[in-house]
């Protein structure tokens, strides 16, 4: 793959940020002649140059269009280093969160269909980490519609078959068509809440945290009584979204910008 001198190295580093570039559908992948062009090399060369990386997984070729994309190692290696940020990052984004907002905040990844809490903060030293290895139900939480927001129809169906819509709070999705709509309605403001849903009283608004590849794998959420939360839920929502990109761009390995929140 490279023989341990810089130019190589970074000739390397070249062909695989041209397989990831936006502009590149990732199923589709680019031909060698259209890569060699890119980043200006002899064909011959970035042959032999990705020959070697698919040989490690790093790249793959379509045996029917001859094309190359990015290979299962790249991927790996970047979900490991993007679930290493994720837990640097986490702590701090979400502290600033909460001493913005004076209200509990969470972060939490789906698990088994449920939604898992891996991180909490909470402007009270003795309330911090109740929730953290605690489950709760995808269909009636804001963090549940957040993690549920870029899935197709289909697999949502499948993941909440068997779900009993009727034993929550006053506002829970009634079946399955509200839950869709609420969360289309997330989709388009980039936020979820959820009035009274989980339990009665109770308000949540959360937001999605992204990896390198666009994917949702976290969210980031405020909860709190519907006395404290409710008159500022709509201010709230860009405030947990900006705690979001936070998030995303640490997992993207970018540098993390300010809370620019007030």
């Amino acid at each position: 793959m490279s023989d341990g001198n810089p130019s190589s190295v970074h000739r390397t580093v070249n062909l695989l940020q041209v397989l990831g570039s936006p502009d590149i559908d990732p199923k589709e992948g680019l031909g060698v002649v259209e890569i060699a062009r890119r980043v200006g090399r002899e064909k011959s060369q970035v042959s032999r140059a990705l020959k070697a990386l698919s040989e490690t997984g790093f790249v793959e070729r379509d045996p029917d269009t001859r094309r190359y994309r990015l290979g299962w190692q790249f991927f790996a290696l970047a979900a490991n280093a993007g679930e290493a940020r994720l837990r640097s990052a986490g702590p701090t984004v979400l502290r600033r969160l909460v001493g913005t907002v004076k209200v509990a905040g969470y972060l939490s990844v789906l698990c088994d269909h449920s939604v898992l809490t891996v991180l909490s903060e909470s402007p009270r030293v003795t309330d911090r980490g109740g929730w953290v290895g605690r489950t709760a139900p995808l269909h009636v939480t804001a963090v549940g519609r957040v993690l549920l927001m870029d899935r197709p129809r289909d697999e949502t169906t499948a993941m909440l078959d068997g779900v009993s819509f009727g034993n929550a709070g006053p506002h829970a999705p009634r079946d399955l068509d509200d839950l869709l709509a609420r969360t289309a309605e997330a989709r388009r403001t980039g936020y979820a809440v959820a009035d009274e849903e989980f339990r009665p009283g109770l308000v949540a608004v959360a937001a999605p945290v992204r990896d390198l590849s666009g994917q949702i794998v976290a969210a980031v959420n405020v909860s709190a009584p519907k006395y404290r939360l409710g008159p500022r839920t709509d201010r709230l929502g860009p405030v947990v979204v900006e705690a979001s990109r936070q998030l995303t761009a640490a997992m993207c390995g970018r540098p993390e910008a300010g809370f620019g929140v007030s």
